[in-house]
């Protein structure tokens, strides 16, 4: 029993006496560097665009294992035009004052660094009449040849003046493709010069070509008004880098 004459009891040691805190503030040591990670888009990627190398008949062309696209049509459908708007370089594809007299496949390379990770052919454009008939034979079957033929050849590209609507020559090229397009080849019909079109005049087009594409797809297009480039560019990126299993990209 506690009498009057008792001490009352010590207090507990509290944490804050038992620990002497630190004053001193500590210096944050500096984070490490992470490394930049440029990603190209398919925009940037079409600007990699360079001359290979070019071609008067097939078996001057390089046999090449990475995949190709290419570029056909009339000789006044803007093929030239629409190739050097894509990669954003003026005078990548030669546009002759005198359609028809470029006689030759011209390859343009793509990739980052050097690297070549795809290839745009641009092929003669066809049915122009200054052309002499046994050139035009000639080539009419160069180009079946090639586009029947070409073994890493990814994709197809006609591009086609709305306003002329299809040929007779592009339904003989519809139709020299068609079993490889069955067989999975991509397809596009590239309505070009659609600034020329009204609104309701281009979705008509667009309805009629997509029809005539027999499994292909159908784009407008202008390099006037950049209408559907950056579409196009991430077409050609989505051709040539196949997406893996996790959906991701090469």
């Amino acid at each position: 029993m506690a009498t009057e004459n008792s001490s009352p009891p010590a207090p507990k040691p509290s944490l804050s006496s038992a620990v002497k805190v630190r004053k001193t503030p500590v210096k944050a040591g500096p984070l490490p560097e992470v490394p930049e990670v440029k990603v190209i888009t398919p925009m940037g990627w079409m600007h990699t665009a360079r001359f290979l190398t070019t071609a008067a008949e097939l078996f001057h062309l390089p046999a090449l294992d990475v995949p190709e696209i290419a570029f056909v049509g009339r000789s006044n459908a803007g093929k030239s035009t629409c190739i050097n708007t894509l990669t954003q370089q003026k005078q990548l594809a030669f546009a002759s004052k005198k359609p028809g007299r470029t006689q030759h496949i011209n390859l343009f390379s793509l990739g980052k660094q050097g690297v070549t990770d795809a290839v745009l052919a641009d092929l003669p454009g066809y049915g122009y009449a200054a052309v002499p008939k046994q050139d035009k034979l000639r080539w009419q079957k160069v180009m079946a040849n090639y586009l029947v033929t070409r073994e890493n050849l990814k994709g197809i590209v006609l591009l086609c003046d709305p306003r002329l609507g299809m040929t007779e020559l592009d339904e003989v090229l519809l139709e020299v493709i068609r079993p490889r397009v069955e067989e999975g080849l991509n397809f596009l019909v590239l309505l070009t010069k659609s600034d020329k079109l009204t609104r309701s005049e281009g979705a008509k087009a667009l309805s009629i070509a997509k029809l005539q594409a027999g499994g292909g797809q159908a784009k407008l297009f202008s390099a006037l008004k950049k209408q559907g480039v950056e579409d196009l560019a991430q077409l050609m990126w989505d051709w040539t880098h196949e997406a893996e299993p996790d959906g991701t990209h090469d």
